[in-house]
């Protein structure tokens, strides 16, 4: 018993800060992030207005873009997400270490992730969203307290290696979300809806323009209304380089700046998702009753 006592190491216990209490000021912001980013999803989730974004403005623009979803959900529903998590860091984790270490790493992605939809809205939407805005203006509140708030014992350590890892991290997932965001949707297949087939004709042979881009996230939805039928409709392509290249010539003479556009018995329908009811209405399709 002697020799193995001798062989033994005595165990050292580590002693961590604690945190007297919450972290106030990061629940506070994490909390108004909260309640920014779970009203968006309830108005996404239910199809209400939101409160402020006109209707073919800029916001709406943003909010009802391929980028307003993430995984099959509202890009919302992953801000709450983010902001939820900050605040339970910030109301239960007492570590001093393991408060701070979170609470930094979640607010670096979520920084990263907001300039990133900021960037998209501004050159390939070209639209500003005001409340994408303060998310991204809550995000960086939150990333600078965080740095402020750095243990006086971590200061002695270099930033260089976590923050190197951390942004080559959000940049690959954000390069690989990107890339899902902006590859060429697959062309509608399989039978075409004999009433909607009609319809698509129907525009072609009345002289109907229907002018976009690729990029515009609001033509795309406007082609998905037709499913397969899509290809026929009367459709000009004024933008295929990207919303900084000029735009084709027939577009520009034909006065379009703004996408997507419908010239219909000489009247221009702009910024606009047109129904099937309203284009057979608007053309005096025979059919339109199958619309209604």
């Amino acid at each position: 018993m002697g020799r193995r006592s001798k062989g033994r190491r005595p165990r050292i216990h580590e002693v961590h800060a604690l945190r007297s209490g919450p972290n106030w000021p990061l629940l506070g912001l994490s909390t108004v992030g909260m309640v920014l980013t779970g009203y968006l999803t309830s108005a996404s989730l239910m199809g209400a207005a939101v409160q402020g974004c006109a209707v073919g403005g800029g916001c709406e623009t943003v909010l009802t873009s391929r980028w307003a979803t993430l995984l099959g959900v509202p890009t919302s529903l992953w801000g709450f997400i983010g902001y939820a998590s900050l605040a339970a860091v910030a109301a239960f984790v007492r570590r001093v270490d393991r408060h701070w270490s979170w609470a930094w790493t979640i607010a670096f992605f979520g920084f990263c992730y907001s300039v990133y939809l900021t960037v998209v809205s501004l050159t390939i939407l070209q639209s500003a969203c005001p409340y994408c805005l303060t998310s991204l203006a809550l995000m960086a509140s939150i990333l600078g307290l965080t740095v402020w708030q750095r243990p006086v014992e971590l200061t002695r350590r270099a930033w260089l290696t976590p923050v190197a890892s951390r942004a080559a991290v959000a940049a690959v997932v954000i390069l690989v979300v990107h890339a899902n965001y902006v590859a060429p949707e697959a062309e509608p297949v399989g039978p075409e809806d004999p009433a909607v087939r009609a319809l698509a004709e129907h525009l072609a042979a009345k002289g109907v323009l229907f002018y976009g881009a690729s990029w515009c996230p609001h033509c795309q939805e406007q082609k998905r209304l037709f499913g397969a039928s899509a290809r026929r409709l009367p459709y000009v392509e004024c933008n295929l380089a990207g919303p900084n290249a000029p735009q084709a010539s027939a577009c520009s003479v034909a006065g379009v700046n703004t996408y997507p556009t419908w010239i219909i018995n000489g009247r221009a329908y702009v910024g606009q998702v047109m129904t099937l009811a309203q284009l057979a209405d608007a053309t005096g399709f025979p059919g339109a009753a199958n619309f209604k």
